[in-house]
């Protein structure tokens, strides 16, 4: 019993501890006109879908969650929408070449068709990043398949 406290009370200090370091959670500016949504020559409501769907991790626009703030998940969501960054960013669309959106559109289509995005453990707390098959149609057509 009394080791069970010891390890209880340094769990506690440890997430206490943890709370001292914040990754951090920024939204760089963009400029409008070379979003996804302006760039692209997609229909408006395909652009919306990609944002309600994927714009946290894949944009400038994230919109942090409650448990963004709180360690160590909060440096999960940071990584994650980092690499989200990197990978594609509908912010930055514009500053894709022809062949780099055409090779975006593709994985798109790809992943989305695949059940890879959005992530399985994304998905319970945000309502509005499901597709159905009707929006994963659409995606597709953008990419030409």
């Amino acid at each position: 019993m009394r080791q069970t406290k010891r390890v209880l009370l340094w769990m506690v200090v440890a997430l206490a501890a943890a709370q001292l370091y914040r990754p951090a959670r920024t939204n760089p500016s963009s400029v409008p006109s070379e979003s996804f949504a302006q760039s692209s020559g997609a229909p408006p409501a395909t652009a919306a879908i990609l944002s309600r769907a994927c714009g946290d991790c894949h944009s400038n626009q994230t919109v942090w969650p409650w448990y963004a703030k709180i360690a160590p998940v909060s440096w999960l969501v940071a990584r994650d929408v980092s690499g989200g960054r990197r990978r594609m960013n509908l912010s930055a669309w514009s500053t894709y070449d022809a062949a780099g959106q055409t090779r975006r559109k593709q994985a798109i289509c790809r992943d989305v068709r695949s059940g890879e995005m959005p992530p399985w453990f994304y998905m319970p707390l945000h309502a509005g990043s499901h597709l159905t098959a009707q929006e994963i149609s659409a995606l597709c057509a953008v990419a030409g398949e």
